[in-house]
């Protein structure tokens, strides 16, 4: 037990020591990309296996379109039924409804000339005590009628020759754009269901099988980009100030002899395990940000994601 306690030391050490130069522990990793459910339909066809390279744009896997193709030919049918609104109400009505509009003036207008000769020959009917005055009431009520419905045709006629009004035409114009708008979303989330891959690289993981449903935000197709890899590790805070993005990096793959040129391409801003209560001395030595360092030799681009590996910052050095 008392031979462990050295070596124990020296490991620790090793993650976490502070001066410039210490050994940093990680493993090799590379951009992971999760190409979510967008909807809850079953899956009718995947086009790649696990562990396939694909290119960048190649087609992955893809959900059953038959609800959305429906509703989407639903909305381009709103989308035609406003834009013929929209028409009819920037060209106003038709010279035949202006034509018909005077012909009910006109008819009106003759009806309501009777109305006041009858009221006329009614009015002296009674006078004369040839007929009761309930006759004349209602006649002057037929008058009145009469005298609305001229009021009645002539604003009709009005409204027909001034045209239509400039809001009608803002609704219709607002109610188009709703509808388009509405369209162009389920165009999207159509073109969302054929999943293509947005980089070249590796599929690792399809979880789920041809026919199932996923819950909508599920990850579909996991992939590792291609490029360059990266080694994760985590700077300890005495080493922190000398470790800034663009920092140069030696880093030596578990199970190869070669040491590879990197650079830090990002460090966290903020501990990864950082207590809420003030840290003394001692505490402040035990913290340690997350830093990834890019390993920036061409053929680096083939190492295998997932080995250990050992990083020492600044240019020059050697793990």
């Amino acid at each position: 037990m008392k031979r462990l306690l050295p070596l124990i030391a020296a490991i620790g050490l090793a993650a976490c020591g502070g001066n410039d130069g210490d050994v940093l522990l990680g493993t090799l990793e590379r951009d992971r990309l999760e190409l979510v459910a967008e909807t809850r339909d079953p899956i009718v066809e995947i086009a790649v296996r696990e562990g396939e390279q694909v290119a960048a744009g190649q087609p992955l896997l893809r959900l059953d379109p038959a609800a959305l193709d429906a509703a989407l030919a639903e909305s381009t049918g709103a989308v035609s039924d406003a834009k013929a609104r929209l028409a009819e109400a920037v060209t106003g009505p038709r010279r035949e409804e202006i034509l018909a509009a005077r012909a009910r003036l006109a008819g009106a207008e003759g009806r309501l000339a009777t109305a006041r000769a009858e009221t006329a020959r009614v009015a002296t009917l009674v006078e004369r005590r040839l007929l009761a005055q309930s006759e004349l009431d209602r006649q002057r009520a037929a008058l009145d009628t009469a005298t609305a419905d001229v009021g009645v045709a002539r604003e009709q006629l009005l409204q027909l020759e001034r045209g239509t009004r400039s809001e009608v035409i803002e609704q219709a114009q607002a109610a188009l754009a709703r509808a388009e708008a509405n369209r162009a979303q389920l165009s999207v989330s159509r073109e969302r269901l054929d999943l293509v891959a947005p980089r070249a690289g590796l599929v690792e993981a399809l979880p789920y099988r041809l026919g199932e449903r996923a819950p909508a935000g599920a990850p579909l197709v996991v992939m590792l980009a291609a490029g360059q890899p990266y080694a994760r590790v985590f700077v300890p805070a005495p080493q922190r100030l000398n470790v800034a993005t663009g920092t140069a990096a030696t880093v030596r793959v578990y199970g190869s002899d070669r040491e590879w040129a990197g650079r830090v391409r990002f460090v966290a801003g903020e501990a990864a395990f950082t207590p809420y209560y003030a840290l003394n001395e001692r505490d402040r030595s035990r913290l340690s940000y997350l830093a990834e360092v890019e390993l920036t030799d061409a053929d680096a681009a083939g190492l295998p994601v997932g080995v250990p590996v050992e990083v020492v910052l600044g240019a020059g050095a050697a793990p």
